[in-house]
């Protein structure tokens, strides 16, 4: 018998968690999940929402407190590092979900700044998976809500139940108003870049660094 598996959910916000990855989460209840968030580890409404959520998917979770202030100054690869390797409580993983460096939508830095600086402790050896899956979301340069990106390496439409157990927590928990945008772009399908390798990771993010969501990783 497989044993349960032990995987880091690493987001920006608490939110990222269950709109892009919610349904996975909860299609392996049984697994060991952890999910830091790099944000609002003092925001008086989203911190006591997010643990409700971990509470909900049975998972284990951290907040930290990165800038997240209106001017969204760019932050150095080495910040962000920092505080994800703060934030986890061990460095060994099954498997690793994060964020695309290119973002789910256009466009938010903390969202691209995170998943590449989980590449990069990756590529440097200080953080190990098995695998590490990206969200690949797009949003035509905000023509429409994000949407799953069908050529992505795994893109699946969840169970009704499943989406509407995610819708629920984006809605009646995280508190968002059905009108607006969370609710609203709440996936039915999720999609992610899936690699194996560190090393085809980094060359995937150095040959794509100019295109907004690439199509295919495969190199």
């Amino acid at each position: 018998m497989e044993l349960n598996k032990n995987k880091a959910v690493i987001v920006a916000h608490p939110d990222d968690e269950t709109l892009w990855c919610g349904g996975e989460i909860l299609m392996h209840p049984k697994d060991h999940w952890f999910v830091a968030s790099l944000c609002r580890k003092n925001d008086p409404d989203r911190a006591p929402k997010f643990k409700k959520v971990l509470l909900n998917y049975g998972a284990d979770g951290v907040m930290g407190d990165l800038d997240d202030g209106p001017k969204q100054l760019p932050l150095t690869s080495k910040q962000v590092e920092d505080v994800i390797l703060d934030l986890l409580p061990q460095k060994e993983y099954d498997l690793i979900i994060t964020h695309s460096p290119f973002g789910e939508y256009t466009r938010h830095l903390r969202h691209e700044e995170v998943g590449k600086a989980v590449i990069s402790l990756w590529h440097k050896h200080k953080i190990t998976t098995n695998a590490l899956w990206l969200f690949a979301y797009e949003d035509g340069n905000k023509s429409y809500y994000p949407r799953a990106i069908e050529e992505a390496d795994y893109c699946k439409k969840l169970p009704l139940k499943i989406w509407l157990e995610k819708y629920r927590m984006i809605t009646h928990i995280y508190g968002f108003e059905k009108s607006g945008f969370e609710a609203k772009t709440t996936p039915e399908k999720e999609a992610f870049w899936q690699f194996k390798t560190a090393e085809t990771a980094i060359k995937w993010l150095n040959i794509n660094h100019t295109k907004k969501n690439p199509l295919t990783h495969h190199l």
